[in-house]
């Protein structure tokens, strides 16, 4: 038996049939002009997760790149958005983290992620020179770590492989020195957007003793829908 389920693609369209832990806080959107529909889509939490990380990132190095702010207030900002987007990450995944038995992975965000805050707001305020020229790799540096824990406790490639587009893309920064805080953050928010609009791979549902029997038999039929939904596909 693999570690990872190569009968899976790493990455395809959404899968219909949800799990409790996924339809747990589930967002649907849909906008419509007359019989024009603009966008139809749903998002689970680890959806919304992504989405709320894209945007603390894309704030954070986009702002770094084309506002000439200083860089006291730009640690100000970066600080306050990376401890939003930490504690949206805890709110909207708790749950879906403790039915799949991988609580360590949000407990390894959060660590990289405020290791990351201290080590930014020391290079700042601390004047730590070496490390505030390489921001950039030191968060895609930290972005990678997580990726690989993410990718190692699921058993999904898609996390193995963005680990290592983050972690092949520090030396290229090099390339482009004078836009390496809009190619980190285009590179980091872009893996986010990808990830909350396609269906990643991963292990295999499991049975947990915090979901009541009528909620692991709701789970085995919408396993049951997924597997004919497909070999229908195929």
């Amino acid at each position: 038996m693999t570690f990872f389920n190569a009968s899976k693609p790493v990455i395809r369209s959404k899968q219909e049939h949800l799990d409790v832990q996924d339809l747990e806080g589930l967002l649907r959107l849909h906008w419509q002009i007359g019989n024009f529909t603009l966008f139809s889509g749903f998002y689970t939490r680890i959806d919304q997760t992504f989405l709320l990380w894209g945007l603390v990132t894309a704030g954070i190095f986009f702002t770094a790149q084309f506002f000439p702010i200083s860089w006291t207030f730009q640690a100000i900002l970066w600080s306050t958005l990376t401890l939003i987007g930490t504690a949206g990450m805890a709110v909207l995944t708790l749950f879906w983290v403790r039915v799949e038995r991988v609580s360590w992975i949000l407990y390894s965000w959060a660590i990289l992620m405020i290791t990351g805050l201290v080590l930014t707001d020391c290079s700042i305020f601390a004047g730590w020179g070496g490390v505030l020229l390489h921001l950039c790799d030191l968060w895609l540096g930290l972005s990678a770590i997580g990726y690989f824990c993410t990718g190692v406790g699921l058993r999904s490639r898609t996390f193995v492989l963005i680990g290592l587009t983050h972690l092949f893309s520090i030396p290229l920064l090099t390339f482009v020195a004078p836009w390496q805080y809009l190619t980190t953050g285009i590179i980091m928010a872009g893996c986010l957007l990808l990830l909350s609009e396609l269906q990643w791979d991963m292990r295999g549902p499991i049975d947990n003793s915090l979901l009541s029997e009528e909620q692991k038999q709701f789970n085995r039929i919408q396993q049951q829908m997924r597997q004919i939904t497909a070999t229908l596909g195929k």
